[in-house]
């Protein structure tokens, strides 16, 4: 019973940072203020009142649509709102009430802010990814100094987020010789130097690879069913979100399952 309370109060609360997400989403790149001005139909310009700016709720008793002008609100808008509330609770009943899971809730909200950013925009704010890192390595000598174990930790860190820029420099440069253009964008590199921070080297490298395979699976099947061209870029931040994902959540399964196949 107290898990079902505490996940409830934390599907709440990663609600609401889903709806803060949205205005990130949605302003950052358009460089307008994540403060002012409040909450507002960007049809009509009318500020949204406190029932119409509660997650999910809000969106479903508006019906989808801006009270004063009718104007539709995009689905994406309460899909988020559930996805981070969910993605909060797992992490929750994956970790329980501990640092490692307010850490991973931070590190998944600024993940679904920079993939949503790169399949609207084709670009990573470095806001984003700078801060990102930097709350990684706070994240890390946190951890370390709970251990007792500060300087490793950091280190830790450190290694991984150097791994995380090399990997993908070496991906770029050889992608670019076989394709004959740049295979992807240089601030790929800064969102998976920045989740190796939180992640360390091996999770980071399990969410190359992840990232990797599931961004060939998919880029080569929307070009065998032509639904972009060979040639035609894609961004790349949403694969590496989705792998760094899949680290949080079952990296030490997979790596496991790996060294027992294969050693």
């Amino acid at each position: 019973m107290n898990t079902l309370i505490i996940s409830i109060f934390i599907f709440v609360f990663g609600a609401c940072i889903g709806s803060f997400l949205n205005v990130v989403i949605y302003r950052l790149p358009a460089k307008i203020s994540l403060i002012y001005p409040p909450s507002r139909c960007p049809q009509c310009l009318h500020q949204l009142g406190a029932t119409e700016n509660v997650p999910i709720l809000g969106w479903l008793w508006l019906k989808g649509r801006c009270r004063w002008c009718k104007t539709e609100i995009s689905h994406r808008y309460p899909l988020i709102e559930f996805v981070t509330g969910w993605l909060f609770v797992l992490v929750f009943l994956h970790y329980h009430l501990t640092l490692i899971t307010l850490g991973y809730c931070i590190l998944i909200s600024w993940l679904l802010a920079l993939s949503l950013i790169d399949l609207d925009t084709m670009t990573l704010p470095n806001q984003l990814t700078q801060s990102g890192l930097v709350l990684g390595l706070i994240f890390q000598g946190i951890i370390g100094w709970q251990n007792h174990n500060l300087i490793l930790q950091l280190m830790f860190g450190i290694f991984g987020m150097v791994l995380g820029i090399w990997l993908l420099d070496t991906i770029n440069f050889l992608g670019t010789i076989i394709i004959g253009q740049p295979a992807m964008g240089g601030a790929d590199g800064k969102l998976l130097a920045m989740m190796g921070v939180w992640l360390g080297w091996q999770y980071v490298l399990l969410t190359a690879f992840l990232a990797c395979l599931v961004g060939a699976l998919i880029g080569g099947g929307a070009i065998a069913l032509k639904i972009i061209s060979r040639r035609q870029p894609v961004p790349f931040g949403p694969y590496l979100a989705l792998g760094g994902v899949f680290s949080v959540f079952w990296g030490d399964k997979i790596i496991s399952t790996y060294l027992n196949l294969f050693f």
